[in-house]
């Protein structure tokens, strides 16, 4: 067999990206020990219609396990055909089995039911990883479900969040995404035993007389297998499986490239509140020795991107499977559907070190909130006004110019003295005491119910967690 090193092109998903586990599921070994799974269920069932013997049902178990990719590649290099280059590896495996391996079967009948086993498995694997992630973030919500700090809207300061609640968002939206992803998995369904263009036919054939049909037989094979199947196909199952398969880690990934993008943000050193983790000789830049990079998010940034590019293959393979199947998206599947798991899962493992590793800095949190804290605030005060009496449209004018004139102050690196300014405002004092303003434009006090909405968020986790 043909050994690959690092002298020739490799996929960064062979030794760079994504888990032992998850590498395992779309191996070539592991798919040819499927492969043998499934052609011993059909003969077990075929032996139940007296087609197939006990002894060959016997032998080839005895044989499942035993591949050899050297010799399946070897006679693939001369028919041109992958699958009957494995029947042809079994069969010599197996003199008195041989015979009846694949018998009734098209290569379809054994490929989709494969993909369907392998795709529940890489879901199961998935679904694991964002368990985790949303563990991750279900310790920041609550540790920090209280902690003030600045909102942002269109990139600028807006009014108060607390830390907490920022998480609950991206938390919130990754529990619909594992529970999509677990919808998708319970869907997952293979081809079943219908032959060449989904009829049956080759199969009623076989049986007739024998007191099984062959949806009969095609029972037999799917219990064995654990496996539901779809009442129809053609040559393949639906390619819209695959759509929804992809359509479901695409919008996880959705969920992880926004709070990524977010991070990058937020460490930016203007900002500064959160950081990844940074080890004690890692290196951040070869040019500037003080950069300490968001490598870890840029890199989830960069992965999630490419899953989601991945959709329109699956879309294009789903509407283009012309009539009963054409074969243009065969080559495809096998590069799709490995890297969007593989790439899913990288950035799921990498963005949950990030959330459980991450610092976050609460003097850069008491830094922004100082700065800009007090504008969202004169909100409060406004309504306040209002509520005694005050004419609206006047008290907002005023508030207006004092916070313009602090800001001014402010983008130079001046003090924000909004706060003076306003307790000493005469139109202002004449339906309010200069301690009353003081108290209300207390920003950290003017969270509204961000965090009771977080611990909210928080309880839904937490229950969704401790199911079995």
């Amino acid at each position: 067999m043909t050994q690959f090193d690092h002298s020739t092109f490799i996929s960064p998903f062979t030794w760079r990206y994504g888990s032992r586990e998850m590498r395992s599921v779309f191996s070539e070994e592991h798919k040819r020990l499927l492969l043998r799974r499934i052609w011993i269920a059909l003969a077990k069932a075929e032996a139940k219609a007296g087609l197939v013997s006990d002894e060959q049902v016997a032998e080839l178990e005895a044989h499942g396990k035993d591949i050899d990719i050297e010799r399946a590649s070897l006679i693939e290099a001369e028919i041109h055909h992958d699958l009957m280059a494995e029947i042809r590896t079994y069969a010599e495996q197996c003199p008195k089995a041989g015979s009846i391996i694949h018998l009734g079967a098209t290569s379809m009948d054994i490929l989709d039911n494969m993909d369907a086993i392998r795709l529940k498995e890489a879901l199961g694997i998935i679904i694991d990883r964002t368990r985790d992630l949303l563990s991750a973030f279900l310790e920041k919500m609550e540790a920090y479900a209280d902690v003030p700090c600045m909102a942002f809207t269109h990139l600028q300061p807006a009014e108060i969040t607390t830390v907490g609640y920022r998480f609950s968002q991206s938390a919130q939206d990754l529990l619909e995404d594992m529970e999509e992803l677990e919808r998708t998995l319970s869907s997952i369904r293979g081809k079943g035993m219908k032959g060449a263009v989904g009829t049956g036919a080759s199969y009623a054939e076989l049986v007739r007389g024998r007191g099984m049909s062959a949806m009969d037989l095609e029972k037999e094979v799917m219990d064995e297998l654990g496996l539901e199947c779809f009442d129809a196909a053609t040559q393949i199952y639906t390619r819209k499986q695959d759509l929804r398969v992809v359509q479901a880690l695409s919008g996880l990934c959705c969920t992880m490239y926004r709070f990524a993008a977010d991070f990058r943000i937020l460490m930016s050193p203007p900002i500064g509140e959160w950081s990844e983790p940074f080890g004690s000789r890692q290196v951040g830049s070869s040019a500037m020795p003080f950069k300490r990079n968001p490598i870890n998010c840029e890199k989830v940034d960069s992965l999630t991107r490419y899953v989601s590019s991945l959709y329109m293959t699956a879309w294009q393979n789903g509407a283009t499977t012309f009539l009963e199947r054409t074969l243009d998206d065969s080559a495809n599947r096998r590069l799709m559907l490995p890297q969007a798991f593989l790439a899913t899962e990288e950035a799921l493992v990498t963005l949950t070190k990030v959330v459980k590793g991450m610092t976050i800095h609460e003097g850069a949190v008491g830094r922004m909130m100082s700065s800009y804290g007090m504008f969202s605030a004169t909100e409060r005060l406004l309504m306040e006004l209002g509520r005694r009496g005050a004419d609206r449209q006047e008290m907002h004018e005023v508030i207006r110019q004092a916070s313009l004139k602090a800001w001014a102050q402010v983008q130079e690196g001046g003090e924000n003295d909004l706060g003076r300014t306003l307790m000493a405002d005469k139109r202002i004092l004449e339906y309010i005491t200069p301690d009353e303003i003081a108290s209300l434009l207390d920003a950290d006090s003017y969270v509204g119910d961000a965090p009771r909405r977080t611990r909210i968020v928080a309880e839904r986790i937490r229950r969704t967690l401790d199911r079995p």
